[in-house]
């Protein structure tokens, strides 16, 4: 008997791992109910090898191949949350650590540094008890005739497991029902595919990358006379525009700021991009607007900047622009901004900011431009370029608490005004309990940076920027309660130069119409050289 329940626990325990969910949509009680066709090749399997050497060998594969596809199911489960997308063993490596310090940032690095300890307890956990597992089952001897039945059962499940697989993977259609599911032998299957399709596209991308022409154009941006603002507002979506529930307060700020601007004299135009990514990830949005390359995995955005490709900051900088990066969430080494075509970048540091950080957010977004105009657009020295300047706010980053207000600009200082607004509400562990109000606390960020950007593009009304504001991604779907990658783009300048995109289809305003396409983010780069230049005849294949 004793031996019956070691045998069933063990088997219990390879059945848990098998039907893992790798999708909260698929974290329901009736995933306990899906049979897993692996099992009966594992188990019986198992029972049939009669040599010690063999049976150890195949444990050794059985357990690592288990514990590694439960890693990657968990990685999926997370990217799925996040980003609404799963997890990619070749591009997204790098993002394990921009998630730790993401989680410390939200949660403080006492409870960051458990959690992790926890997780790593849990693999450890994981690893032994599959170990414990497989090694009940080849301990176990079995009659000649038991042994040879056991062959069978395992040969059966393997043939019906391989015919799943084929099937949910659309190599081929399978006629009646298959009773169970093959899911984990599936996901290390389609990992390894995904890693061969990977650095199959990264050889395209690369050659790609390397075809530009603009690279020897002349009159480029010849039509601009003035400072140029690229805006990324943080986590700032089409749900903004759709989705009642932000709608309502975002739609009413941009029909306001809207007005106001036009009683300035300033033009106005906004239309919808398609972004590389959703819910995090902003340096990819980045990249793709500023290299004319869709950039939506880490390996691409490696592989677009060792490719040499030009971005609009290297082309500005050739066309007579001073060319800046304003990056208050810059807080480590950036080294890839050598090669994005950057004069000037001002990380966190740099900005000089003296108050309190809004918990991973390092300083609000008044604050940020305020002293951009301090450092970079004040009449200093003898350099008198016009300025081309990336700027990434951050006050609309998770965890969205608290929240800063708006301010007189002349009181904005060193940013300790902040201080009190940093203090106040409760922490991130406390709101992150309830979904609801992490959503309203996201809207109240995103109205926060859009007041900020057009109040910061009134008070500049007299002599305006060409200032293009674009959402970098939209939020996570669980917050945003929305799957589309779209973000709005708002050109926001003078008549002249307002007035020359037109040709792309935007939408007069700060509220882009409810028909108007979604353009892919990286065409933007040569839209705006196209328009913007003297030369528009020129062949743009490519």
């Amino acid at each position: 008997m004793r031996a019956c329940l070691r045998l069933g626990a063990a088997a219990a325990v390879l059945y848990l791992v098998l039907i893992q969910p790798n999708h909260p949509a698929a974290m329901t009680w009736w995933a306990l109910l899906v049979f897993p066709l692996e099992l009966p090749v594992i188990l019986f399997g198992l029972l049939v090898i009669d040599t010690a050497r063999l049976r150890l060998t195949v444990r050794i594969v059985i357990t690592a191949a288990l514990s590694v596809i439960a890693l990657l199911k968990t990685a999926d489960y997370a990217m799925f949350t996040a980003l609404t997308r799963g997890f990619n063993p070749v591009a997204d490596l790098p993002l394990i650590e921009a998630g730790l310090r993401l989680l410390v940032g939200a949660i403080g690095p006492l409870l960051a540094t458990g959690a992790l300890l926890m997780a790593l307890a849990a693999v450890a956990f994981v690893i032994s008890a599959i170990w414990w597992a497989t090694g009940v089952w080849a301990k176990t001897s079995a009659p000649m005739p038991v042994a040879r039945a056991s062959a069978g059962v395992a040969a059966l499940s393997g043939a019906l497991a391989v015919a799943e697989i084929g099937q949910a993977m659309g190599r081929w259609s399978v006629p009646g029902s298959i009773p169970g599911a093959a899911f984990t032998a599936r996901v290390g299957i389609e990992r390894v595919d995904m890693v061969v399709r990977t650095i199959d596209e990264l050889r395209s991308f690369n050659a790609l990358a390397r075809q530009d022409p603009y690279v020897d154009a002349d009159g480029l941006f010849a039509a601009i006379d003035r400072d140029v603002l690229i805006v990324f507002v943080e986590s700032y979506g089409r749900t903004s525009l759709d989705t009642p529930f932000f709608a309502e307060m975002h739609r009413a700020t941009l029909a306001r700021s809207s007005e106001r601007l036009a009683d300035l004299g300033l033009s106005m135009r906004s239309g919808i991009l398609s972004a590389p990514t959703r819910g995090g990830q902003s340096w990819l949005s980045h990249a793709t607007f500023a290299n004319g390359l869709w950039i939506s995995d880490q390996t691409r955005y490696g592989a677009a900047l060792a490719s040499g490709r030009a971005t609009l900051f290297h082309l500005a900088e050739r066309a007579g622009f001073r060319t800046a990066a304003v990056m208050p969430q810059i807080t480590l080494e950036w080294p890839e901004a050598d090669f994005m075509g950057f004069e000037t970048v001002l990380a966190a540091d740099d900005l000089d900011y003296r108050g309190l950080p809004f918990n991973w957010v390092t300083m609000p977004d008044q604050y940020t431009l305020s002293a951009m105009d301090r450092l970079l657009r004040a009449e200093t020295g003898d350099d008198t370029r016009p300025l081309f300047a990336q700027v990434a706010l951050s006050s609309s980053h998770a965890p969205w608490v608290p929240v800063p207000e708006l301010i007189d600009w002349d009181t904005v200082g060193n940013g300790r005004i902040f201080d009190v607004m940093a203090t106040q509400g409760d922490p991130p562990d406390v709101v992150w309990r309830d979904r609801d109000r992490v959503r309203a606390q996201y809207r109240l960020a995103i109205d926060y940076a859009l007041q900020t950007v057009f109040d910061y593009a009134a008070r500049h009304a007299a002599e305006p920027p060409l200032m293009i504001v674009v959402g970098d991604h939209q939020a996570a779907g669980f917050v945003a309660l929305d799957e589309r990658p779209d973000v709005p783009v708002h050109v926001i300048g003078p008549e002249h130069l307002v007035s020359l995109v037109a040709e792309w289809g935007f939408a007069p305003g700060l509220v882009p119409g409810d028909q108007i396409p979604a353009i892919p983010m990286d065409q933007m780069r040569n839209m705006i050289l196209d328009t913007f230049s003297r030369d528009k005849e020129r062949d743009t294949a490519g």
